[in-house]
């Protein structure tokens, strides 16, 4: 049986030029940070380029799923910005989580961008020693073909690179008069709460106003870039598939590599691709410790911290029923029997909570004549049922349906 008729000699790698153009989700998945580094004009060989080429651009960072609340001011967004998800990487606490974090600004500090010394910064450095030893080769086999395809395939970066090139421009509070404290609190779909202590210019900057992306480049110039740059791709592919074999065989490997290369870097957590070192977030250590059992403990330990419950009746936190806002009530009560500010701490400088049964006191409230109607599975898990109810109505993406939970209450009681 012979695999290749006439001998090695006859191997067709045509398809090599579909390397080139293989891999977007990888390229896609850190592209917008990428575009924010000085990098981006390296000229370099990068996977599926043409995932850069795009009638229109990004006008803002994606934003993540979190309900931000200011617990003091009142203000509410139903979603993160995306700078503030990267910093405090919330979505990986563990369910019913509370962490409370002390957040202030280092003005010695440059602004947040993309890191000098990250993992997308060497990307650009391999694509760009990739390209190099590839036009080498190329002239010593004397192949002007594939040196053409590898000068278009790597220019093709740098065009794309300067069309996408923008600054990120937080919004700063102008006015100087005296307004609330700027503590927020995020409560994420798993939910965990985090309360941020830090002033109303930070809460500002990362919290309240959409962050922007101010592009180099207007839409016009943009739109000749990316015709330019799909231009170069389709002279480039046309002209690595009249490459000799040899230089194919070193593109084909080269693309593999980077392909590889970009895929291991995408798996990579979020925050080793920014420089946030403007920002300095120190958690805070209280004496209950963050995790909690059931939803109920955790909105407590966050009301208990912020010295309020206002925040959870406006971000419709806790279940709006009769019930939940008695237990509200008694909250409240309780946190006002000590100064709200400052916080009391032990001789370790941890935050003392105040020493109060919350889930006996949802029983009392749900339950309030007849001790024997309240079930023992019901204080341990009825306020979780009610959040998973409260979540669903807030995050289409928690799973949780409305039938579902109460089918799962009748279950309990029964």
């Amino acid at each position: 049986m012979k695999f290749l008729s006439g001998g090695f000699a006859n191997l067709q790698l045509d398809i090599v030029g579909f390397l080139a153009i293989l891999g977007e989700g990888s390229v896609l998945a850190n592209a917008q940070v990428s575009a924010l580094s000085n990098f981006s004009y390296l000229p370099r060989l990068l996977p599926a380029p043409q995932a850069l080429i795009r009638t229109s651009r990004p006008e803002r960072l994606a934003p993540a799923t979190g309900k931000v609340v200011g617990s003091k001011s009142g203000g509410i967004r139903h979603q993160l910005n995306h700078v503030a998800h990267i910093l405090h990487s919330g979505h990986s606490l563990p369910e019913y989580t509370v962490r409370c974090v002390r957040l202030t600004k280092n003005n010695d500090k440059p602004p947040v961008r993309a890191s000098a010394s990250g993992p997308l910064t060497w990307l650009s450095v391999l694509g760009c020693a990739m390209s190099v030893i590839l036009v080498v080769l190329s002239v010593y086999y004397e192949d002007g073909m594939a040196l053409l395809a590898i000068i278009l395939l790597s220019f093709l970066s740098t065009i794309v690179g300067a069309g996408s090139k923008w600054v990120l421009e937080l919004p700063r509070r102008k006015a100087t008069r005296a307004v609330p404290a700027g503590d927020v609190v995020i409560f994420y779909p798993q939910g965990a709460f985090m309360v941020i202590r830090c002033d109303e210019d930070i809460a500002r900057e990362l919290y309240w106003a959409p962050e922007k992306c101010h592009y180099r480049v207007g839409v016009q110039a943009y739109r000749f870039i990316s015709l330019t740059g799909t231009i170069m791709l389709m002279f480039g592919v046309i002209a690595l598939a009249n490459a000799q074999l040899t230089m194919q065989i070193f593109v084909g490997a080269a693309y593999i590599i980077l392909n590889a290369a970009y895929w291991l870097v995408a798996a990579l957590p979020p925050t080793m691709h920014w420089d946030l070192s403007l920002y300095d977030a120190r958690t805070e250590r209280y004496a209950d410790g963050p995790h909690s059992e059931n939803f109920t403990q955790a909105l407590w330990k966050a009301i208990a911290i912020t010295r309020a419950t206002r925040w959870a009746r406006i971000a419709d936190i806790a279940p709006e029923t009769d019930q939940w806002n008695a237990w509200l009530a008694k909250a409240q009560a309780e946190i006002d029997r000590e100064p709200h500010e400052p916080l009391k701490r032990d001789a370790d400088g941890d935050i003392l909570l105040p020493s109060w049964d919350c889930q006996k006191a949802l029983s009392d409230s749900l339950y309030p004549d007849d001790e024997d109607e309240k079930p023992k599975t019901l204080r341990r898990s009825s306020a979780t049922l009610n959040a998973a109810g409260s979540l669903a109505r807030d995050f289409d993406e928690a799973g949780v349906g409305e039938d579902g939970v109460y089918e799962n209450v009748e279950a309990e009681e029964g």
